[in-house]
C-alpha cells in the first residue's frame, strides 16, 4: 500500500515496485484520474489521509497490505509558511490515521514512515555531514510536521510493536516533480523559453544555498530497501552524501538549454529561513542495506529538463501536486 502514490515520489515508487518485484500494488491518490504509466497495473482508490478513520480502516483491511509505504503529506515549505496549520493538520493528523488503521488489522504490516531532512533544521557547519543523532531543530511550520510524523511513528514502534521504519530523505530531484520545487521550476522556465511561450529569463531566487540532491529513483528504491531490511524503531538518512550550489543546477541546466537565457534575482522567489549547506551522512544505512545514488547530477537535470519539453510539446501538466 503507498499513500500519495499519485505523487512525485509515491508514482517513482510505484512504477520501481512494478518493474522490480513481484509485490501486489495498492495505492491511494489524492486526486481522480491523474495520467501515470502504472495506473492500470495497481489497485488504486482516491481518497484523502484526512478522510475519515473507519474509511481508512476498511482500504487497509480490504488490502491487507504487508508493506505500507506512507508518502502522502504537504511537501512545500512555503505553504507552510503561508498556512500553517493546514501543514500541520495534513501531515501529523494523516500519519496517526495511517497508524491506527495499520494497527486496525492486527497483522502489524510493515510501516515505512517518511520525515525530512528538513527535521534538522538549524544545522551548525561543524555538525556536517548530518546524521541520524544530529539534534532536531525545525525551522519551519513543515519541518515540525515533519519532526511530529517521525515521532508518532517511534511512539506506535514503542508503545504497539508496531514494525515502523523511519527515514529522513534529503533533497531529490528527478522528471514529474511539481514546478513548485526550485530545479523543476528553472527547468520548466527553460522549456517554455525554448518553445517561444516565454522571454528567455529565468528568474531565480538564493542560489548561494548548498543542498544535498539526489534523484527521486534512487530514493524510491532507498525508501523499498529501508522497509524490507531497516531495523523497527530506527531511523536513516538517505542522501548523495554531497551538497551542490542551487547555481550548479540552474548552469547544469543552462548548459543543456537550447537557447540563450538570462538569469534575473526574484526577492518573492527566497525564503524566510534558508540554510547555508546542508549534507547527509548515510553510514548507518548504507551499513545496514549497502545503498548508495547510482543516477548523476547530470542525468538527473536532463531528464528534468526533457520531461518539462514534453510536458509543453504535448499540453500535459506534472504528476505531482503540492498535496500529494
Amino acid at each position: 500500500m503507498i499513500t500519495g502514490i499519485g505523487g512525485f515520489a509515491g508514482s517513482h515508487l510505484a512504477e520501481y515496485l512494478l518493474e522490480h518485484t513481484d509485490l501486489e500494488v495498492w495505492g491511494l491518490d489524492l486526486v481522480e484520474g491523474r495520467a501515470a504509466p502504472w495506473r492500470s497495473r495497481v489497485t488504486l482508490h482516491v481518497g484523502n489521509i484526512l478522510m475519515d478513520l473507519p474509511a481508512l480502516k476498511g482500504l487497509f483491511l480490504e488490502a491487507r497490505p504487508d508493506y505500507i509505504f506512507h508518502l502522502a503529506a504537504q511537501a512545500f515549505v512555503p505553504v507552510s509558511w503561508t498556512d500553517p496549520w493546514s501543514t500541520l493538520d495534513n501531515n501529523i493528523r494523516g500519519q496517526l490515521n495511517v497508524l491506527l488503521a495499520a494497527i486496525a488489522l492486527g497483522t502489524y504490516p510493515r510501516v515505512l514512515v517518511v520525515g525530512s531532512a528538513d527535521e534538522y533544521g538549524i544545522v551548525a557547519a561543524e555538525e556536517l555531514p548530518v546524521r541520524e543523532t544530529n539534534p532536531l531543530r525545525p525551522n519551519s511550520p513543515y519541518a515540525v510536521s515533519k519532526v511530529a510524523q517521525d515521532m508518532l511513528g517511534y511512539q506506535y514502534y514503542a508503545s504497539h510493536k508496531l514494525p515502523v521504519v523511519r527515514v529522513r530523505p534529503f533533497n531529490h530531484i528527478g522528471p514529474g516533480q511539481s514546478p513548485a520545487f526550485v530545479t523543476s521550476d528553472f527547468a520548466k522556465q527553460i522549456a517554455e523559453a525554448e518553445a517561444g511561450l516565454r522571454e528567455p529569463v529565468v528568474c531565480v531566487g538564493n542560489l548561494e544555498a548548498r543542498r544535498d540532491f539526489s534523484d527521486v529513483r534512487d530514493i524510491v528504491r532507498g525508501y523499498y530497501l529501508a522497509l524490507l531490511q531497516g531495523e523497527p524503531g530506527e531511523v536513516y538518512n538517505l542522501g548523495a552524501e554531497r551538497s551542490y550550489a542551487i547555481r550548479e543546477l540552474l548552469n547544469g541546466l543552462i548548459a543543456l538549454s537550447k537557447v540563450s537565457l538570462m538569469v534575473e534575482s526574484d526577492p518573492a522567489r527566497l525564503r524566510p529561513s534558508d540554510m547555508p549547506e546542508v549534507v547527509a551522512d548515510c553510514t548507518k544505512f548504507r551499513s545496514r542495506t549497502h545503498w548508495r545514488v547510482d543516477i548523476s547530477l547530470e542525468r538527473s537535470l536532463k531528464d528534468i529538463l526533457d520531461y518539462w519539453r514534453e510536458s509543453i510539446h504535448s499540453g500535459e501538466t506534472p504528476r505531482q501536486a503540492v498535496f500529494t
